[in-house]
């Protein structure tokens, strides 16, 4: 499906992508990790055709540079960093919608389930919205494209816990239909929610593993845990996961979304000498 055929890209003589050699077939859930200046984001502009490369990229046989505007009607792409429009949000809609010959009313449809009404926000600007809503329209906008590949720059990172849970739900139900492309700086991040690992270093592919193919992403978990003493720093990071204080302070119950286990577990992390006990079971 997404071919790259010794692929590099040279910036004022620094090799940013080095003969890079990649297929992605229908199915796959990527994560493209590695520190910054690795060449990921080289590699997505190269892909979505923003940057003119040596060796050739293909998507279903189409060449991004040169047939950009229909390789872009089959990818759904969420940016790291929200573009500055002052388009208000509707109009956005309908334009996007337009592009790719799908319906507003899906992505409409996707952004309640996210939380967020786009009726209500129809005429603010894009600028306007806050993070969060900025990262919600995004992501309603690339996964209510009529496209199976999506391609996505640390897509969850705005998100609160409640919308995070949604946008697990709406990546489950797209497992069999759907090729994936995770850009992330942390693996522990995404590592739930993909079934192959690429890791980027000097322009280079240095990692390339298949792992486990984990479709819990709707999930839940209730957890339990004990403190040896009540802690007030632990405390308010147990509330911003919505935990709840079942015994003055040392006693704690909340319910963690399955691809939050890692990161709700590195948080706990830091409180280590705290725990006394931990248990965490599926619901």
């Amino acid at each position: 499906m997404i071919q790259f055929n010794n692929v590099s890209k040279t910036f004022r003589r620094n090799r940013v992508l080095d003969n890079i050699d990649l297929k992605i077939e229908l199915g796959e859930r990527i994560a493209l990790v590695g520190s910054n200046g690795a060449g990921k984001t080289t590699l997505i502009r190269c892909l979505l055709g923003e940057y003119t490369y040596d060796g050739a990229v293909t998507v279903n046989g189409l060449v991004p540079r040169r047939e950009r505007g229909k390789v872009l009607q089959k990818i759904g792409f969420v940016p790291q960093l929200p573009p500055p429009l002052k388009m208000p949000v509707g109009q956005l809609v309908g334009f996007a919608a337009s592009l790719c010959n799908s319906e507003e009313k899906r992505m409409k449809d996707i952004a309640r389930r996210l939380g967020l009404n786009l009726d209500k926000i129809s005429r603010l600007p894009f600028v306007k919205l806050s993070g969060g809503m900025k990262q919600k329209l995004l992501i309603s906008i690339a996964m209510g494209r009529d496209t199976n590949i999506l391609v996505m720059d640390e897509p969850a990172a705005n998100l609160d816990p409640d919308a995070r849970h949604i946008f697990f739900e709406l990546l489950a139900e797209r497992l069999n239909n759907s090729t994936m492309l995770i850009s992330s700086h942390r693996l522990d991040e995404i590592a739930p929610l993909v079934n192959r690992v690429l890791e980027m270093d000097s322009g280079k592919v240095v990692l390339d593993d298949r792992v486990l193919d984990d479709a819990s992403l709707s999930g839940k978990l209730v957890c339990r845990l004990s403190l040896r003493r009540s802690e007030e720093a632990i405390a308010k990071a147990l509330k911003d996961w919505s935990f709840r204080d079942t015994g003055n302070g040392t006693e704690w119950e909340g319910v963690i979304f399955a691809p939050d286990r890692l990161r709700f577990l590195g948080m706990l992390s830091r409180y280590v000498g705290l725990l006394t006990r931990i248990s965490l079971d599926e619901i």
